[in-house]
């Protein structure tokens, strides 16, 4: 089964892959123009007006996002997934959330930045994860299984297994 609020919509369909009992709330959508799939897996809930979009221009097509069995996302929710982005099963994420795979490069002064061009990075996040509201988190970095991430973290170094991380940029206070 799939719920859909209303004004839910999807871009290229055919890859776009939903597992069963998914709820889309209202405005939610999904972008599958990439090289890859966009994948929810069983019971996935996203929250409303929600963006999850593989890539953003024809010319330089993206990764994929992959998210698993009973995966959570809170509203107003932003995933790339230009350089890859994977949510493991059973991991609740808050509001605001967002996940950037990749970075704008700018190292040349005498170029605009937005002619530099982008390093891609895939993110890959655990499974059993707790991420908490407005975190952001960056391209290449890995979030362990059973993790938890504090509210309004910035995650920019990988965190291992079992941490609990909180800040800006998120530091790891304790292990479970």
């Amino acid at each position: 089964f799939l719920f859909l609020g209303k004004s839910v919509s999807f871009y290229n369909l055919p890859k776009i892959k939903l597992g069963k009992w998914i709820v889309l709330e209202e405005h939610v959508f999904l972008s599958a123009l990439g090289k890859g799939e966009l994948t929810l897996g069983n019971g996935c809930k996203i929250g409303a007006y929600s963006r999850l979009i593989i890539s953003t221009t024809f010319n330089n097509l993206g990764e994929y996002i992959h998210i698993g069995d009973h995966v959570g996302v809170g509203e107003f929710s932003r995933l790339g997934g230009s350089g890859g982005l994977k949510i493991g099963d059973n991991t609740i994420i808050g509001q605001y959330f967002s996940a950037h795979p990749e970075n704008h490069l700018f190292d040349n002064s005498e170029d605009l930045i937005k002619d530099q061009g982008t390093a891609r990075s895939a993110i890959t996040i655990g499974e059993n994860c707790w991420i908490g509201a407005k975190v952001t988190v960056l391209a290449g970095v890995t979030i362990g299984n059973g993790c938890v991430i504090g509210a309004g973290s910035v995650v920019t170094k990988s965190i291992p297994d079992n941490a609990i991380a909180v800040g800006n940029p998120a530091k790891i206070i304790k292990y479970k």
